[in-house]
């Protein structure tokens, strides 16, 4: 595999040209496996100033501890061992108004065997997020990131995004995007497998 540092696409700061410089001749004169060795240990200086190294949240990771992040609004209480649907959203995202109603109604049948949906809003002005609320009126809990450090954290790829957790606090399933009946029957496979699952 041909590698050249100066064909990936990122920002280089004035601080790190030295080191690029001499990363990319060190590259040019070892084998391939230092080569990989000095790329991962160049790594920081691919990236601006002050960017955080997270990598995205998949399938086999634990979910965050949600209450080490400040949310505008009241996480719902007993979370533990309970199937989590943690749906990542914005108040401009036109699939996000058509998967609240979705949501709503897996809400109200699932609940009662350990279902709780979480909805986390990206959005950055509170009347957005509050009128986006007033109009939909779902009924499972709904914070707003107003900060930004939960999605940052686990790097949503898209509005929205549904995280599925088991009762063990590790995700299972990822859902990029809504896509009506099909997304619907989908979920609903797979948390029907999670809520038969002992804690």
């Amino acid at each position: 595999m041909n590698l050249s540092l100066s064909s990936l696409p990122v920002r280089r700061s004035v601080v790190c040209r030295p080191a690029l410089s001499l990363l990319q001749r060190s590259m040019m004169s070892l084998r391939s496996a230092h080569r990989w060795i000095l790329l991962a240990a160049g790594l920081a200086c691919l990236l601006p100033a002050g960017s955080p190294v997270h990598a995205a949240l998949k399938e086999g990771d634990r979910l965050p501890t949600l209450s080490e992040f400040t949310f505008d609004g009241a996480l719902p209480a007993g979370l533990s061992g309970r199937v989590l649907l943690i749906d990542i959203w914005a108040s401009w995202c036109a699939p996000c108004k058509a998967s609240f109603p979705a949501l709503g109604a897996l809400q109200r049948e699932l609940e009662p065997a350990g279902l709780t949906i979480l909805g986390v809003s990206v959005d950055e002005k509170k009347g957005a997020y509050e009128g986006f609320l007033k109009k939909q009126a779902p009924p499972f809990a709904t914070v707003r990131d107003a900060d930004h450090r939960f999605v940052k954290l686990i790097q949503a790829p898209k509005m929205p995004t549904s995280y599925l957790v088991d009762r063990k606090g590790v995700v299972r399933h990822v859902h990029e995007g809504f896509h009506g009946e099909s997304s619907v029957k989908l979920l609903r496979e797979q948390l029907a497998v999670l809520l038969a699952e002992k804690p």
